[in-house]
Protein backbone atom coordinates (compact mmCIF):
# COMPACT_ATOMS: atom_id res chain seq x y z
CA UNK A 1 0.00 0.00 0.00
CA UNK A 2 1.64 3.13 -0.69
CA UNK A 3 2.15 5.87 2.14
CA UNK A 4 1.22 9.18 1.40
CA UNK A 5 4.22 10.70 0.34
CA UNK A 6 4.39 8.01 -2.89
CA UNK A 7 0.79 9.23 -3.80
CA UNK A 8 1.68 12.80 -3.79
CA UNK A 9 4.93 11.99 -6.02
CA UNK A 10 2.03 10.23 -8.07
CA UNK A 11 -0.12 13.18 -8.38
CA UNK A 12 2.61 15.82 -8.89
CA UNK A 13 3.90 13.23 -12.04
CA UNK A 14 0.76 13.11 -13.67
CA UNK A 15 -0.69 16.83 -13.39
CA UNK A 16 0.77 18.60 -15.61
CA UNK A 17 0.33 15.86 -18.28
CA UNK A 18 -3.50 15.91 -17.83
CA UNK A 19 -4.19 19.15 -16.32
CA UNK A 20 -6.48 20.98 -19.11
CA UNK A 21 -6.60 18.05 -21.25
CA UNK A 22 -9.85 16.86 -22.51
CA UNK A 23 -10.56 12.78 -22.11
CA UNK A 24 -11.37 11.15 -25.64
CA UNK A 25 -12.50 7.85 -23.82
CA UNK A 26 -11.92 5.65 -21.05
CA UNK A 27 -11.19 1.96 -21.23
CA UNK A 28 -12.16 -0.02 -18.32
CA UNK A 29 -11.13 -3.73 -18.38
CA UNK A 30 -11.96 -4.46 -14.86
CA UNK A 31 -15.46 -3.33 -13.32
CA UNK A 32 -15.03 -4.81 -10.14
CA UNK A 33 -11.78 -3.12 -8.62
CA UNK A 34 -12.43 -1.85 -4.73
CA UNK A 35 -15.69 -0.86 -5.38
CA UNK A 36 -18.03 -2.16 -8.10
CA UNK A 37 -17.68 0.79 -11.48
CA UNK A 38 -20.69 1.43 -13.07
CA UNK A 39 -21.21 2.15 -16.69
CA UNK A 40 -21.48 6.11 -15.89
CA UNK A 41 -17.95 6.10 -15.24
CA UNK A 42 -17.17 5.51 -19.13
CA UNK A 43 -20.07 8.15 -19.76
CA UNK A 44 -19.45 10.75 -17.34
CA UNK A 45 -15.30 11.16 -18.10
CA UNK A 46 -15.50 11.02 -21.44
CA UNK A 47 -15.60 14.23 -23.57
CA UNK A 48 -14.92 16.52 -19.94
CA UNK A 49 -11.77 18.61 -19.40
CA UNK A 50 -9.59 17.91 -16.68
CA UNK A 51 -9.10 21.25 -14.61
CA UNK A 52 -7.01 19.76 -11.64
CA UNK A 53 -5.38 16.73 -10.11
CA UNK A 54 -6.04 16.58 -5.91
CA UNK A 55 -5.23 14.26 -2.96
CA UNK A 56 -7.35 13.21 -0.48
CA UNK A 57 -5.78 11.10 2.10
CA UNK A 58 -4.47 8.09 -0.47
CA UNK A 59 -6.95 9.39 -2.84
CA UNK A 60 -6.07 10.96 -6.29
CA UNK A 61 -8.97 13.01 -7.46
CA UNK A 62 -9.20 13.93 -11.32
CA UNK A 63 -11.63 16.87 -10.89
CA UNK A 64 -13.26 17.81 -14.15
CA UNK A 65 -16.03 20.99 -14.58
CA UNK A 66 -18.40 17.56 -14.34
CA UNK A 67 -16.96 16.38 -11.28
CA UNK A 68 -14.38 13.90 -9.90
CA UNK A 69 -12.92 10.41 -10.76
CA UNK A 70 -11.80 9.08 -7.71
CA UNK A 71 -8.45 6.53 -7.57
CA UNK A 72 -6.88 4.40 -5.17
CA UNK A 73 -3.43 2.78 -6.43
CA UNK A 74 -4.17 -0.19 -4.37
CA UNK A 75 -1.20 -2.66 -3.67
CA UNK A 76 0.70 -1.40 -6.78
CA UNK A 77 1.13 2.47 -5.89
CA UNK A 78 1.12 3.32 -9.23
CA UNK A 79 0.03 5.54 -12.22
CA UNK A 80 1.78 6.08 -15.80
CA UNK A 81 1.49 8.40 -18.85
CA UNK A 82 1.69 6.43 -21.55
CA UNK A 83 1.39 7.28 -25.79
CA UNK A 84 -2.23 5.87 -26.24
CA UNK A 85 -0.90 2.79 -28.27
CA UNK A 86 1.24 1.16 -25.77
CA UNK A 87 -0.49 -2.36 -25.29
CA UNK A 88 -2.08 -2.55 -21.96
CA UNK A 89 0.07 -4.65 -18.49
CA UNK A 90 -1.84 -7.54 -17.04
CA UNK A 91 -2.76 -5.25 -13.88
CA UNK A 92 -3.95 -2.06 -15.85
CA UNK A 93 -7.36 -1.86 -15.48
CA UNK A 94 -8.32 1.76 -16.51
CA UNK A 95 -6.88 3.48 -19.28
CA UNK A 96 -7.81 7.69 -19.14
CA UNK A 97 -7.25 8.37 -22.83
CA UNK A 98 -6.64 11.95 -23.46
CA UNK A 99 -6.82 14.30 -26.73
CA UNK A 100 -3.29 15.20 -26.44
CA UNK A 101 -2.39 10.81 -27.77
CA UNK A 102 -1.70 9.92 -24.00
CA UNK A 103 -3.48 7.59 -21.90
Amino acid sequence: MPELPEVETSRRGIEPHIVDTRVSRVVIRNRSLRWPLSKSVDRNLADSTITSVTRRAKYLLINTEQGAAILHLGMSGSVFIVDRDTPAGVHDHVDIELETGKT
